[in-house]
């Protein structure tokens, strides 16, 4: 599955959930402790994300938006319910 996030890097705490904007197809909120700097953003968001769907780090890839804020991420082994709560939240 692809979905669209965007990362908030050097937030107080990693988390994962609600929508960003009123965009269709809807954008998922990752929030990551971890800096801008280097690629730990991007890492960071590839964990809180294999977490929140309880899939192994491997299965997360960035496809586009390495650089970006908003990214489009595919996940392997996700639950599209499990999209909509967390879009939810």
């Amino acid at each position: 599955m692809r979905l669209s996030v965007h990362v908030h890097p050097n937030a107080r705490a990693t988390t994962v959930g609600g929508r960003y904007g009123d965009s269709e197809p809807p954008v998922l909120v990752v929030r990551v402790s971890a800096p801008a700097d280097q690629g730990a953003a991007n890492d960071a968001t590839i964990v809180a994300l294999a977490e929140a769907f309880g899939v192994p780090r491997r299965s997360v890839r960035i496809v586009a938006g390495r650089r970006a804020r908003t990214k489009i991420v595919e996940v392997h082994g996700a639950d599209e319910r499990a999209v909509e709560a967390l879009l939810a939240l």
